[in-house]
């Protein structure tokens, strides 16, 4: 397969969750602006969608971030793409809560496959193409909830919560060479896997809105992104103040009065 060709005032960028949300809006306003996007994530037919207003800029490459043997195959599939990186995006990504501490394994290494180890899979193969670019960039896509512990969320916020040190630990690892990792906390952005919420969502934020942000972000030079503001702010006040949060506010939130008997 011969390697894509583009302007080399563009970059060439990988964007996994790129079929919906977050991810798709990026999609458009990179190919938007020229650059050579390559898309990854399960639902190819949404893919090959996603790509038809802009084909010689979007290249489809169908994966599954939380699988071994996928990640595996879509490795050498993006070797014979493009011999370079300038951007990761790793915006995959799933959430289920845990309503009655059932504490169910299977759907608690289902969330880590995805929002954990999906990101790890993700760095590991794009990292030899990205130490080919002088300034390469690696971004990974956490969540607010990390800041402080929501009631249903032990999976989803623990996953974006051991993410979140993983995006650290990489700063520190990467403090002496080129490559720039930054951790994006967004509060809720309307996708479709928000709109399975049973809760109401302050200060939901549209897709498009959330791309902007970020891609704003990575141009200034952040290394963490955290938006909405009036959200962010408050929960890491809180995440100080952490008696406060679960001597008044928890107490609200719980579903639970009483746990399960044996």
């Amino acid at each position: 397969m011969s390697k894509s060709v583009h302007p080399a005032d563009k970059q060439t960028i990988w964007i996994t969750g790129a079929s919906s949300g977050i991810g798709a809006a990026l999609v458009r306003m990179l190919a938007g602006e020229g650059h050579f996007v390559i898309i990854s994530g399960r639902n190819r037919d949404a893919l090959l969608e996603l790509q038809k207003p802009a084909p010689k800029l979007v290249k489809v490459l169908p994966c599954d971030v939380g699988d071994d043997a996928s990640m595996a195959e879509a490795g050498a599939l993006l070797r014979d793409i493009t011999d370079q990186l300038d951007l990761v995006i790793a915006c995959a990504g799933t959430c289920e809560y845990d309503d009655d501490l059932s504490l169910d394994i299977a759907s608690y290494r289902r969330v880590f496959d995805s929002n954990f180890f999906g990101v790890v899979n993700t760095l590991r193969v794009a990292l030899p193409l990205l130490n080919n670019v002088r300034a390469p960039v690696f971004v990974a896509l956490g969540s607010l909830s990390s800041v402080v512990g929501f009631p249903r969320a032990e999976a989803y916020g623990a996953s974006k919560a051991a993410l979140q040190y993983f995006m650290d630990a990489l700063r520190a690892d990467t403090s002496n060479v080129a490559l720039r990792s930054v951790l994006v906390r967004p509060g809720f952005i309307d996708t479709p896997l928000t709109r399975e919420n049973d809760f109401e969502m302050p200060f939901l934020m549209a897709p498009d809105e959330a791309a902007r942000r970020i891609l704003s972000g990575i141009r200034r030079g952040k290394s963490v992104i955290d938006f909405p503001r009036r959200m962010s702010w408050p929960l890491r006040l809180l995440g100080f103040l952490r008696p406060v949060w679960f001597a008044v506010c928890a107490p609200r939130m719980t579903r639970i009065k009483k746990l399960r008997r044996g």
